[in-house]
């Protein structure tokens, strides 16, 4: 195969920033998805209606001319979130979902939810109203280990709110786990249109990387991210789920910009940055399973699904031509370092229709 069409898809987890990091980091994805969910955890976070609708101005303010990106707003979910901001949220028809951050679990990550009993008079309002929970699934317990942590989340507090709210809309973010890929294949059962209620994002990075990555030649900062790479087995299980047409797995980058000078430093930030490059990294995953036929599905079909979208018309073609990733790209007064800096990478985004 030497050119591969898609349906224009969308990225249904993506960190943009603010501000000047915002108008740089903006282009990469606009270029390649038509629609993205914009995660909430800016400083301040965007916890209030009015304040997604202000972020979602800068954004469209930001996209280069010509551009008809959409950016799908949430917010952040606190303790002090209530049934009445979900229901205005909801009917705003600008806010697609709320996002779970436990306190402390990630980036800016400081305003999360310290316990979920304390969410769950939102929940229940959420589950009503049909407004999806998006949970970065990881415990915050230093005396769980960094490489466990999704997997103690999941069986300490997913399987009990799943049971708590069994019509709520739940996307566990960014897998890393072959328990992650089978809780969601297991516990969650298809609709009469074959939509999930519980569903996850799979990034490239954790398609394409195990831990190794991490620690190939000395530490490499660029491939710390949150949750963190994990076995190769757990990568194995990704790349069979992301690529085995299931309309509960689906495309999230979950691209985290972050300048060179705040990954190369003594206390080094998580998140991967693959805006970039970020289609070419998955047709790279996917046909590691000779499986790119089934990318179109996980890129642009099953998440617009679960979100109630509409499947976008345009299309998009890659083809097959070796071509240099950047080694880093301008990024607000800094510069920024892409995944796969300075490596070749076999498919290439050759044009939007």
């Amino acid at each position: 195969m030497q050119t591969l069409t898609l349906t224009r898809p969308d990225d249904f987890h993506l960190h943009l920033r603010d501000g000047a990091a915002m108008r740089d980091a903006l282009p990469w994805s606009a270029r390649q998805f038509a629609r993205a969910i914009i995660m909430p955890n800016l400083k301040p976070p965007v916890v209030r209606l009015q304040q997604a609708l202000d972020y979602r101005d800068r954004i469209l303010a930001a996209l280069p001319a010509g551009s008809d990106f959409t950016p799908l707003m949430t917010l952040y979910l606190t303790d002090d979130t209530t049934p009445e901001m979900v229901e205005e949220a909801r009917t705003s028809g600008v806010v697609h979902a709320f996002k779970l951050y436990p306190a402390g679990a990630t980036t800016n990550s400081d305003s999360g939810v310290t316990e979920l009993k304390r969410i769950y008079p939102a929940l229940e309002a959420m589950q009503r109203v049909g407004m999806p929970l998006l949970i970065h699934g990881e415990v915050t317990d230093p005396d769980v280990d960094v490489f466990d942590r999704e997997a103690v989340f999941i069986d300490r507090h997913l399987v009990a709110l799943h049971r708590a709210f069994p019509e709520l809309k739940i996307v566990l973010e960014h897998i890393t786990t072959a328990h992650a890929a089978a809780y969601v294949r297991e516990a969650s059962e298809l609709d009469a249109q074959g939509v999930p209620r519980l569903a996850a994002t799979i990034t490239a990075h954790h398609l394409l990387h195990n831990r190794n990555a991490m620690f190939r030649g000395g530490l490499r900062p660029h491939y710390y991210c949150l949750p963190v790479l994990k076995r190769e087995t757990h990568r194995q299980a990704l790349l069979d789920a992301a690529t085995s047409g299931d309309p509960r797995f689906f495309l999230g980058t979950d691209s985290a910009p972050h300048a060179r000078n705040t990954k190369e430093t003594a206390c080094g930030c998580a998140g991967c940055f693959t805006a970039a490059n970020a289609l070419e990294l998955y047709c790279a995953a996917f046909e590691q399973r000779d499986a790119l036929q089934r990318l179109d599905d996980f890129a642009s079909r099953f998440g617009a699904a679960f979100y109630g979208l509409p499947r976008n018309s345009g299309t998009l073609t890659l083809e097959r031509s070796a071509w240099d990733v950047p080694a880093m790209l301008p990024y607000a007064d800094a510069e920024i370092v892409p995944l796969h800096a300075g490596e070749v990478m076999e498919w290439r985004l050759a044009a939007a229709g």
